[in-house]
């Protein structure tokens, strides 16, 4: 064999390994249906429990995978906690004093060990459980890709850079969302998350006492619970209708300048996503399919397959 024949054989079997590993990486919602058949109910039913006796936590654990997936991809990262020699992204500051949800994923992953030792990931477990508390609620569902395995580290400084603040201008949540793959629209649709949960007082301070495109009855409501000064960890519910239910009055509120935080109003402010805040005030059913597709693509950045990663017996530690 010539030298030339040889380096194009040895190139087609590098392309075929390379291809096979694309292929067997493929996320699929089948993924646990022999290994670990009832992974998919003991989430529901652990995640319908827990939003029974707090309507907000289905908010939190969506928040939890959208965190997760913006750093580092959808591996679970954001669950390790800090030791001596590790430092993980739950003090970021988006995260610090803010994210919730740790001890239901937890519970969950005890009782799949159980069940299925050493085979459901909680990388996994959280992107069902955000799908799970979406539904809970009465939001859409959507079949969610299986099969991601879980980090063994960690990005303090991608999760302070990369998860988009609230103090945002449009220009800026476009490119925040742009740099993980997603269109302007399928931001608009994200965002959409906020017609469910709270949001602490330091997050929308400043819109409520600065920001001119604010209902002034809206913003006085909000003073009297978030003063200028201290009252930090205070809640307020991002849409003041029906805040447990995941509907389209998100959009609504926008329209009538009741956007929570800056950088919900930047959505609807005279800018390039105007139209599409009025079409899903408009119509619940396009926003519904739209973010559930938005979910199934974002459930797909950047996950760990195959031989990558591993399977954690404890969510909040490497093993």
């Amino acid at each position: 064999m010539s030298a030339l024949n040889l380096k194009l054989s040895l190139l087609l079997l590098l392309c075929c390994v390379i291809g096979g590993i694309n292929v067997s990486a493929q996320l699929s919602p089948t993924f646990y249906a022999k290994t670990c058949p009832l992974a998919l109910a003991t989430i529901k039913a652990s995640v319908i429990s827990a939003v029974l006796k707090e309507a907000r936590m289905g908010a939190s654990l969506l928040r939890l995978h959208f965190h997760d997936c913006f750093v580092q991809g959808c591996d679970a990262s954001i669950l390790l906690d800090d030791t001596a020699t590790f430092t993980g992204e739950k003090t970021a500051f988006p995260n610090v004093n803010s994210l919730r949800g740790y001890e239901v994923i937890d519970s969950i992953k005890s009782k799949l060990e159980i069940l299925c030792p050493g085979v459901v990931s909680c990388a996994d477990i959280v992107a069902v459980a955000a799908r799970d508390s979406v539904f809970a609620l009465g939001g859409p569902t959507w079949r969610v890709p299986l099969g991601r395995r879980d980090s063994t580290s960690a990005s303090l400084s991608s999760a302070n850079s990369d998860l988009p603040a609230p103090f945002l201008d449009l220009n800026a949540l476009i490119a925040a969302f742009a740099k993980k793959g997603f269109t302007a629209e399928e931001m608009v649709a994200l965002s959409g998350a906020h017609t469910i949960g709270k949001s602490q007082c330091t997050n929308f301070r400043t819109r409520i006492y600065n920001d001119t495109n604010i209902d002034s009855t809206f913003a006085k409501t909000l003073q009297g619970n978030c003063p200028s000064v201290g009252g930090d960890s205070n809640l307020a519910n991002f849409d003041t209708t029906t805040p447990n239910l995941f509907d389209n009055a998100y959009f609504k509120n926008l329209l009538s300048k009741k956007g929570l935080l800056h950088s919900d109003q930047q959505l609807f402010n005279g800018g390039s996503t105007d139209s599409q805040v009025t079409a899903y005030s408009r119509n619940l059913g396009s926003f519904r399919v739209d973010f559930a597709n938005a979910m199934v693509k974002m459930g797909n950045l950047s996950p760990l397959t195959g031989s990558n990663g591993q399977i954690r017996t404890n969510c909040r530690k490497v093993n």
